[in-house]
């Protein structure tokens, strides 16, 4: 059954809408209700209802007179709007250019093409100032007074005053940013709470207005929290529809909270705060992260494996030697994050837009309020600057060039070509088409999102290298860069713990990959320490590897007769070059391989997170 929907005209009459057509009703009788297409000039189109009254249900509705032009949807959806306009103003306390404004932002989303051919505000004002006035308590009659309306409200703007004329619908959606920018709620909020205590200091507001203000920002802090906030149309941003939700507790006096402050102090208040509590919460993850690492270092210390360089095997080393390599990468990554995170937490506020704040607002009071370290020292710098996105985005890309790194190598080491570890099922996925498949999505999917990382460091490097000096709106793609290399950084830190702490190891395969030729620099160390300069001994290793490809032979097949055709130091005890357990146990200094360097490495490690 279609839907009818049922309003009111600015004079009062009720309308319905059905199949596209917007009607009027005319009369009743024998239980019936009759509806004429409000197109009645040119049209005798007759809905027929079954209802004893208006609100109620409208069961089986039928077309007594056709209709003689086309449905318009377009002219219900406007109709429908208007009646809803009207009746915002009767039952609400926003501004009616306000209303107007959410409304047609809320049509244009829905319906552009309606949104096309809705009525101008000046041709709708007058109905819905009188649906106000006739509903309005006494007492707010000052909402009626279309010239207030327009002074601060005409546009829903905070800089609305100086503009007569209305933005574009088009540009309103282009220039909002409160989709994402919203998560910065809670920043934007303690912001304010901080600032409204410094303005009262200076005497700008009473202490009842102070605290007037402060609880009416609690309030719409509960409503972020419980998820309660309704955005609206005219929100530009986190900080326009803060402030509009404040005005609608507290009145006019919210219009005093931005006395002295600007956005541009106001926005990179925000952002850093919300960085700088980000990475608080990150810190701990990067160390979990490293500290997986150490653990199954100490634990699997006896494992060998083939160590690699340009992707060809190259020496014996530990499997924790490996584990320990990316650890101390991370480990880098996690000092560099405590000396990025000192650099974000300095205070912009008080800066206003670019000179400073002529009200003597003390800035030391509101860093301290806000544990900021400092005020910023300069306030066109303070305002403008982005040098901490920028730096935020660097140390994202970099933490993911190690992480990536790590996908990279397990990618390898997990296929049936190398065999050396196993994924546990929570990480991995399978194929739609080829059952046997495994895959190791999560890896590729780490090593997928490093270049996305890597494209919001970039670009938005390429933003601010065209700006000049001071606050430009290109700034405003600081925010998405921001949050999205956050968020995918943490997922990536979480997934990456995940397959690290369950993954399985072939200590076997990992052994068995190891091979004689892996054992001639070990060769050529043996001739350095019966007193054979390097460069010749290197030369001497590989002719013993010639000889061995000429034999067909392995290089631990070669007699002593054979080797000693080559250089006659070499002796019996050569045969202790062969063993891999040897060769590694030869790194004996700090960083190196050997069981005991190793464990060094671990504990090491193990106290850095300790102290840190």
């Amino acid at each position: 059954m279609d839907t009818m929907e049922v309003f009111k005209t600015r004079r009062g009459k009720y309308c319905v809408s059905f199949r596209g057509y917007t009607y009027t009703e005319r009369s009743r009788g024998n239980g019936n209700i009759y509806w004429r297409c409000r197109n009645r000039k040119t049209c005798s189109g007759t809905l027929v209802t079954r209802a004893t009254s208006v609100s109620g249900s409208y069961p089986e509705p039928g077309e007594k007179i056709p209709h003689s032009h086309p449905p318009n949807v377009d002219a219900v959806a406007v109709a429908r709007v208007q009646s809803v306009i009207n009746e915002r103003a009767r039952s609400e306390l926003t501004s009616v250019p306000d209303i107007y404004k959410q409304e047609q932002m809320r049509l244009l989303l829905e319906n552009e093409s309606a949104a096309a051919v809705l009525p101008t505000f000046r041709s709708m004002a007058s109905g819905a100032y009188r649906s106000r006035k006739k509903s309005l308590p006494t007492q707010l009659t000052r909402l009626n007074d279309t010239a207030a309306d327009q002074h601060f409200q005409m546009s829903g703007k905070l800089w609305g005053g100086r503009f007569t004329g209305d933005t574009d619908p088009v540009m309103e959606k282009f220039n909002a940013s409160i989709e994402f920018d919203k998560r910065m709620w809670k920043a934007d909020i303690v912001g304010s709470q901080a600032y409204v205590k410094a303005i009262c200091k200076v005497g700008l507001v009473t202490e009842e207005e102070r605290d007037l203000i402060d609880d009416g920002l609690t309030k719409v802090a509960q409503e972020w929290e419980k998820g309660e906030f309704t955005i609206q149309p005219g929100d530009e941003d986190i900080h326009t529809a803060n402030e509009r939700r404040l005005k609608e507790y507290i009145g006019s006096v919210a219009g005093k909270l931005h006395t002295g402050r600007s956005r541009n102090d106001q926005c990179a208040t925000d952002m850093r705060l919300w960085l700088r509590d980000s990475l608080e919460c990150m810190y701990p993850m990067v160390k979990n992260l490293i500290n997986v690492f150490i653990q199954r270092a100490r634990e699997e210390v006896d494992v060998l494996m083939p160590g690699y360089t340009h992707m060809q095997r190259a020496q014996p080393i530990r499997w924790s030697h490996w584990l320990l390599s990316h650890a101390t990468a991370l480990q880098r990554d996690a000092q560099r994050l405590k000396e990025l995170q000192a650099r974000v937490n300095v205070m912009p506020l008080g800066g206003g837009a670019l000179a400073g704040n002529p009200f003597n607002v003390d800035r030391e009071f509101l860093a301290k309020e806000l544990r900021f370290a400092s005020p910023a020292p300069n306030s066109l710098d303070g305002t403008s600057g982005r040098d901490f996105v920028a730096e935020f985005l660097f140390w994202a890309s970099l933490t993911m060039v190690h992480l990536s790194k790590v996908s990279e190598d397990l990618i390898l080491y997990c296929s049936k070509e190398f065999g050396f570890v196993k994924l546990a099922d929570a990480y991995s996925t399978g194929s739609s088409l080829m059952p046997q498949k495994k895959n190791a999505d999560s890896l590729e999917l780490i090593r997928g999102k490093t270049g996305r990382v890597f494209g919001k460091c970039s670009g938005f490097l390429m933003t601010m290298k065209g700006l000049p000096s001071t606050y430009n709106k290109d700034l405003q793609e600081d925010k998405e860069a921001m949050f999205d290399s956050y968020d995918t950084l943490t997922g990536v830190i979480q997934v990456a713990t995940g397959v690290i702490s369950t993954l399985t190891i072939n200590p076997e395969t990992m052994r068995a990959a190891l091979s004689p030729d892996m054992l001639s620099t070990d060769l050529a160390y043996y001739l350095v320490r019966k007193g054979v300069p390097f460069r010749e001994a290197h030369g001497l290793s590989g002719e013993c590897v010639a000889l061995a490809e000429q034999k067909t032979c392995s290089l631990t097949d070669l007699t002593l007769k054979d080797l000693q055709t080559i250089h006659p130091l070499f002796e019996e005890d050569v045969v202790g070059v062969w063993d891999y357990e040897n060769s590694v146990e030869q790194y004996t200094s700090s960083g190196g391989t050997s069981k005991q360097c190793v464990l060094t490495q671990v504990e090491q490690l193990e106290q850095w997170i300790t102290s840190h």
